[in-house]
C-alpha cells in the first residue's frame, strides 16, 4: 500500500494560517497576472524505490513537490534544501540536479529549477499542517490520476523514469 500521510485538523491557529495561504495565494495570482513577475523557485524530487513522493498544500488544487521560491542570495540548491526542512522536516540531504523548466504559471514568468532526492525507505515526515497539508507516495502507474502543478507535469513529461502524462 502506498504510503499517505494527512495532518489532523491541527489548532484554530493551523486553520487560520490555512485561510490566510489561500486568500493570499488568490490575491498574489491577481497581482502576478496584471504584473506578470518573473519569480525562480526550486523543487526537489523524491524517489523512494521507484515511488515519488507528492505533497498538497492548503493553497491549491493541485498535488506538487517540496520546494518553493529562491530568495535573494540564495543559490537554487539551498533553497531545496531550506524547503525540505521548512514543509516537511527532511534534513539538508545533497541533491543531485535534475535541470530546470520555464514557463509562465500562475500568471508569472517562471524558471523552476529541480532537484532529486534517492532513499530507500522515507523518513517519518513533519507536515506544518499549514502550508503542507497532506504526502502521498505515488507509484508512476498512480501518477496519472493525479493533478500535478504546471511545474511538475513539464518537468515530468521530460523525466523518462516517470511519466506522468503516459
Amino acid at each position: 500500500m502506498p504510503y499517505v500521510e494527512r495532518t489532523d485538523g491541527g489548532s484554530l491557529v493551523d486553520a487560520l494560517w490555512r485561510v490566510a495561504l489561500r486568500v493570499g495565494f488568490q490575491l498574489a495570482r491577481a497581482w502576478w497576472h496584471v504584473r506578470r513577475p518573473q519569480h525562480e523557485g526550486a523543487l526537489v524530487t523524491i524517489y523512494v524505490d521507484g515511488s515519488l513522493l507528492l505533497v498538497k498544500t492548503s493553497y491549491r488544487a493541485e498535488w506538487g513537490l517540496p520546494g518553493g521560491s529562491i530568495h535573494a542570495g540564495e543559490t537554487p540548491v539551498v533553497a531545496a534544501q531550506r524547503e525540505m526542512e521548512e514543509e516537511i522536516g527532511l534534513p539538508a540531504y545533497p541533491l543531485i540536479p535534475a535541470g530546470s523548466v520555464s514557463g509562465i504559471w500562475d500568471g508569472r514568468r517562471d524558471r523552476v529549477h529541480f532537484f532529486e532526492l534517492h532513499l530507500a525507505s522515507l523518513p517519518k515526515l513533519r507536515l506544518d499542517n499549514r502550508e503542507i497539508v497532506a504526502a502521498y507516495l505515488a507509484t508512476p502507474e498512480e501518477l496519472r490520476s493525479f493533478s500535478l502543478t504546471a511545474a511538475v507535469s513539464a518537468h515530468l513529461r521530460k523525466d523518462t523514469r516517470v511519466r506522468a502524462d503516459a
